[in-house]
């Protein structure tokens, strides 16, 4: 098989890590930026390798739910979890927006601090993933960044509040 593809999005933040370390692993901080234009509410955030995060992105034609497994947690350098698209109940579905939409994607978020500011690399690749939701994730993955884009976009926001 050939190599699957990979989304990367490598962004500077203006902040010590322990910083931006803090709006991805609190979940009153991470439910403000992620999913940005929705209401994010996070079930269950379990910030330990096998934990889980439960996670609902509430929008007017209905709920989105995910659920990430942490695979790994070292503070504050690094997070891998499983991106699982589930239903109502947290099982692992098909998303129902995007049906070839992977199932599963393995995410790895690193924070690397330089003179006071970090970089974080988010990489996001599909992960036992059929033929179809390859083809959808290669065809989708280029725009990927708006999304998350705008979400860096109010952690921003954020870490000038965390600073003062």
């Amino acid at each position: 098989m050939s190599e699957l593809p990979e989304f990367i999005l490598d962004r500077l933040f203006d902040a010590p890590r322990e910083l931006v370390w803090r709006a991805w692993t609190e979940p009153e901080l991470l439910a403000r930026w992620y999913g940005p234009g929705v209401d994010t509410v996070i079930h269950k955030f379990e910030l330990e390798p096998e934990g889980v995060w439960l996670n609902e992105m509430k929008m007017n034609s209905g709920s989105n739910f995910q659920k990430m497994i942490f695979k790994e947690v070292s503070q504050p350098e690094t997070l891998v979890w499983h991106h699982c698209s589930a239903d109502a109940d947290w099982n692992i579905a098909a998303n129902p927006m995007m049906p070839d939409w992977p199932r599963i994607l393995l995410t790895r978020v690193t924070f690397t601090e330089d003179s006071g500011q970090t970089n974080v690399r988010l990489s996001q690749t599909p992960l036992d993933a059929t033929a179809a939701e390859i083809a959808c994730f290669t065809k989708m993955k280029d725009g990927m960044s708006g999304g998350w884009g705008s979400g860096y976009v109010i952690i921003d926001d954020m870490l000038t509040g965390l600073n003062a």
